[in-house]
């Protein structure tokens, strides 16, 4: 772009580095030079011509490399060129932005037709802009094309709004996921808190004093935990965040306002409360002779269940009939890890798309770097809860079986078939979950995300086949490993002492 050497009025560029364009010296805008590692001194090549960059700059009439890209054809910015507007073919699509003078301009570019005039106008109601070029719309090749100030702004911002995003999809990953998770934690806390129950209405507790007693305990861990999800959030917020190319210095990360902290709080303590709620109110009606005792809990009998399983191998028998004595654990136990799953797609997909057409998405390498890290954080946090939530589910059926798990064997079974059929009875619920997250849920969620954001899929490239496979296959041997150690504790308890427990 060729420009005078003395300032302009509107859009004069910033300098962050250097000076200003002089004859034989050129301006390169600052996210291009980041982009090609270009500083101050260096000798760039334009149409075979050597120039020295004598200077850095930002500027707000475009948005930052690669957003700004231009396409110089007929008097055109680049931004909205219809379809039918005659672009000429063989242009750059992602060309970085250098000022010059214009001598030096005209001297790159002696043909006349291959020349492009930019105006910058000031208007007197900037509030009106974006009307202002909606009004006057190019109407043929060589109409100039008006962008308005609210559309560079959007530009400019894109990668912000973009990070806003993965963020989004992954705190609703999360909430689901914890969901799930502290449903399972809080029904397997209070069944082993049973005995304790008893003891409370034995000495006068009332079923209400006894839910209150049993929700309060959850809450007050939920407060905690919420301060120190806040703490750690302030942390590690500024590792998520970073200024546009576009823009001089940074705002800084905000402090984390009360009107946040209560939201974050409420949050909490109500997925806590919806969580407890069900099981605190079971366990405080249940009979106190029956809690003292805690005795075990007797089986569901499904005919077309014991006429299945009787045919399997002892460990996929016991398996069988462990899952099927708590149904809603083993929903919740596949729902967790398909949502899981669903997020694994996810981020193979935006990865995929990061590494190989960074550009095609608006970014250039920085910036697509600092997806990923995004990407990574809310991954990192996905698997570590998916892994706590596999473990809790493993634990709570331990516990939740000991009676049976010694009678069966008392009965004959090995304690390593026992720690095989409670590690199972959470690997087949995982392996319908991953089934469910990478065939079904993973592409319907990569829809209603595309549906949102107004995405183009036609752009993004889906795992393939063998991915989906290799994503299920590792899933179950995941799950299968961070069940074995809570399963074979389970598998070894003394049978004497459980028998005599449920016999006292």
């Amino acid at each position: 772009m060729g420009r005078d050497a003395t300032p302009a009025s509107v859009d004069q560029p910033k300098l962050i580095q250097g000076s200003w364009v002089s004859d034989g010296g050129v301006v390169v805008e600052a996210a291009f030079a980041g982009a090609l590692d270009m500083r101050v001194g260096d000798p760039v090549t334009l149409d075979g011509r050597s120039f020295e960059v004598v200077g850095v700059a930002v500027t707000a009439a475009i948005p930052p490399y690669p957003g700004g890209s231009y396409l110089v054809a007929a008097g055109c910015i680049r931004g909205a060129i219809p379809a039918d507007a005659g672009v000429p073919a063989g242009l750059l699509h992602n060309p970085g932005l250098v000022w010059l003078t214009r001598a030096d301009a005209r001297s790159l570019k002696p043909d006349p037709g291959s020349v492009s005039h930019v105006m910058n106008l000031t208007l007197a109601d900037p509030d009106e802009a974006r009307a202002f070029a909606g009004a006057n719309p190019p109407q043929s090749p060589g109409a100039p094309f008006l962008e308005s100030w609210e559309e560079i702004r959007q530009e400019a911002t894109e990668l912000a709004r973009d990070d806003q995003i993965l963020l989004l999809i992954g705190a609703w990953l999360l909430g689901l996921l914890a969901v799930a998770s502290l449903s399972v934690l809080v029904g397997g806390r209070i069944a082993d808190q049973t005995r304790r129950v008893g003891l409370l209405k034995a000495v006068g507790g009332t079923p209400s004093l006894v839910a209150a007693v049993l929700l309060a305990e959850y809450v007050l861990v939920a407060i905690v935990a919420a301060a120190a999800g806040l703490a750690v959030g302030s942390l590690s917020a500024p590792l998520l965040t970073g200024p546009s190319a576009g823009l001089i210095g940074s705002a800084g990360t905000p402090p984390i306002t009360r009107s946040t902290a209560g939201l974050v709080t409420a949050v909490a303590l109500g997925v806590t409360v919806g969580a407890t709620v069900v099981p605190a109110v079971r366990a405080a009606r249940s009979s106190t002779v029956n809690a003292l005792a805690d005795s075990a809990r007797p089986p569901r009998r499904t005919g077309w269940l014991i006429a299945i399983s009787a045919r399997l191998p002892v460990p996929l028998l016991l398996a069988l009939r462990v899952a099927a004595r708590r149904p809603r654990r083993v929903v919740l136990g596949v729902a967790g890890i398909a949502i899981t799953v669903s997020g694994i797609y996810i981020a193979l997909i935006l990865n995929t798309f990061l590494t190989t057409r960074p550009l095609a998405g608006g970014y250039d390498d920085a910036q697509a770097e600092h997806l990923r890290r995004v990407l990574l954080v809310w991954m990192v946090i996905l698997l570590s809860l998916a892994a706590v939530n596999a473990i809790v589910i493993t634990w709570a059926t331990v516990l939740d079986n000991r009676h049976s798990s010694a009678l069966a064997r008392a009965l004959g079974a090995t304690p390593d078939e026992v720690s095989a059929a409670l590690a199972a009875a959470q690997v087949l619920p995982a392996l319908a979950g991953a089934i469910l997250g990478v065939f079904p849920g993973g592409f319907a969620l990569f829809a209603a995300i595309n549906a949102i954001t107004g995405g183009d899929s036609d752009r993004t490239t889906l795992p393939s086949l063998w991915q989906r496979l290799a994503v299920v296959l590792a899933t179950v041997r995941v799950v299968t490993a961070l069940t074995a150690v809570p399963a074979r504790l389970g598998g070894r308890r003394p049978v004497t002492e459980t028998l005599q427990a449920e016999h006292a």
